[in-house]
């Protein structure tokens, strides 16, 4: 049993059932023992492979599309360039070196990484080093400094916890995590409803909602709509607000029971993005969106960028510049291709940008965008 597995059986045991929120909050942030504190998570050796990871394409462009909502903004000399969930540093890399072709935006950029992860931001500063903008990190996006901002979350929005109500015959009651009979962990839910949930739904559904997102994100659009500037989401999840539960636990690349092993696989849920945008104009930001990531890296060049890189590119290069461009575009789940099947994610992921209202529609949301 992990150290982690034992603080937990002890507060249950002692305090009772605990919120899922709470759960997932100790897996994956406890100081000494949680998911993101002890590792790096990322690529073939770890559990999990984010877009930035499968091809350069990706952080490249979204540097372009910063810069062109950059010159939108009047092109601030001073730009609070911010990723939150920064990975180990790739999708900035990226963005970095597509920004040098671009004038006056690379002085602009004032670079900033909000990181809890001291594995990660160890691997970030490593990567980041010799890029030519220095970087500062936070613990939270309160302490970055004032001034106008392109905020980029990749990745992030869905690592973050979330709240589960049951449906009972006396209300929605949310649902916690106990110990059965034999010790091990497992759910149950609280007997008193919470009253404030109304919605209309069948016995046993569960309600999933993202309080720490929203909360996050009401904040994040307060501030872009009091100082200037755009956020850029990129996630996973879906468009509409929908019944049904979406945690999932995922180790070495395959999922695995959210309760056990505490700490030892990562937990996210699919990211509501209508209540993410919602939350958004709540905190007195426009939104744009959300579009599936297939369409907004199309609405941006990226097959154009493909075929340039494989102009000069040998066959073998050709051809895993192909499947990543199929697999960060692609609707379909898997797609046979010369080089093997590759597994689609241009359909699953969504793309949500909030923006200070006066911006003009953000290049990658419609038909009336301008591509950078």
């Amino acid at each position: 049993m992990s150290e982690l597995a034992r603080i937990l059986r002890e507060i249950i045991a002692t305090e009772g059932p605990i919120p899922l929120e709470t759960w997932m909050s100790y897996a994956l942030a406890h100081p000494a023992h949680g998911y993101y504190m002890t590792r790096d998570p990322l690529g073939a050796a770890g559990d999990f492979t984010t877009a930035p990871e499968i091809s350069q394409m990706f952080g490249e462009l979204i540097g372009l599309w910063a810069a062109q909502y950059w010159a939108a903004m009047g092109a601030p000399a001073t730009l609070r360039l911010v990723e939150l969930g920064p990975g180990r540093g790739v999708l900035m890399q990226d963005f970095l070196r597509a920004a040098r072709a671009l004038g006056g935006f690379p002085a602009a950029l004032d670079v900033h990484f909000v990181e809890t992860s001291p594995v990660l931001a160890e691997a970030q500063r490593a990567r980041l080093e010799h890029e030519g903008a220095p970087v500062t990190w936070h613990h939270e996006l309160d302490t970055v400094p004032e001034g106008p901002a392109i905020v980029i979350a990749n990745e992030f929005f869905d690592a973050l916890p979330v709240r589960h109500y049951v449906k009972a015959a006396n209300g929605w009651c949310e649902r916690l995590v106990g110990l059965d009979a034999r010790g091990d962990f497992a759910f149950t839910r609280n007997p008193v409803p919470e009253d404030s949930l109304r919605a209309t739904a069948p016995e046993g559904e569960i309600l999933e909602i993202a309080a720490i997102a929203q909360k996050t994100m009401t904040a994040l659009a307060a501030r872009l709509a009091r100082q200037g500037g755009a956020a850029l989401i990129v996630d996973y999840g879906h468009a509409e607000t929908c019944l049904g539960e979406t945690l999932q636990a995922m180790r070495r690349h395959a999922f695995v029971d959210p309760l056990r092993d505490p700490g030892e696989a990562d937990l996210t849920a699919h990211v509501d993005f209508a209540a993410l945008a919602r939350a958004a104009r709540a905190g007195g930001a426009q939104t744009f969106g959300p579009v599936t990531q297939g369409q907004f890296l199309l609405g941006l060049g990226i097959v154009e960028r493909a075929e340039a890189l494989m102009r000069n590119a040998t066959a073998k290069q050709a051809a895993d510049i192909e499947a990543a461009l199929v697999r960060l575009v692609s609707d379909d789940e898997e797609v046979e291709l010369a080089a093997g099947k590759v597994r689609g994610m241009g359909g699953l992921f969504k793309v949500l940008a909030v923006a200070q209202h006066g911006l003009p529609r953000p290049a990658g949301f419609g038909e009336d965008q301008a591509t950078p």
